[in-house]
């Protein structure tokens, strides 16, 4: 059975289901609690799958931009006032609305893809194995609901 570690993050982050037939299609906001999981075989030299510290090194600043910001559907007739409004502040998701399923997905893919690249630079004062692997993002939108995407 191989070892897993999991590192939590946590934001401030809004978004609108334009597509949704209640309430969700109105902005709203959620206290969400990221999850990373990953796994090895075998432990490191500090008997360690990896240091903590390497996932917020890896992707802390990109996921800092879901911070206190609103997720929409491209597609919204709204989106294109809110963007101009808010700049930065408003993430599109392309032709699709921003459910926690997808963010989570969005979330592993840029994940995996930091993680790759942080392995490959040995210049890192905590090194990452090329044979630790990412195997699910879970991203919490209560404290009782959550999405997973992960292989």
């Amino acid at each position: 059975m191989p070892y897993r570690i999991s590192k939590s993050i946590e934001i401030e982050n809004g978004h609108m289901l334009s597509r949704h037939p209640d309430k969700c299609r109105f902005p709203h906001g959620h206290t969400r609690k990221v999850e990373f999981v990953l796994e090895a075989a075998k432990l490191d030299d500090h008997q360690m799958v990896c240091d903590f510290k390497i996932i917020k090194e890896a992707v802390g600043e990109w996921l800092d931009r879901f911070d206190h910001a609103l997720c929409m559907n491209t597609a919204d007739p709204a989106y294109a006032d809110f963007k101009q409004r808010f700049g930065e502040r408003v993430i599109g998701f392309e032709q699709q609305d921003p459910t926690t399923e997808l963010m989570a997905r969005e979330i592993f893919d840029h994940t995996a893809t930091a993680l790759a690249a942080y392995s490959a630079c040995p210049d890192h004062p905590y090194p990452l194995r090329e044979s630790v692997s990412l195997i699910r993002v879970r991203v919490w939108e209560t404290s009782s609901s959550w999405a997973e995407y992960g292989v």
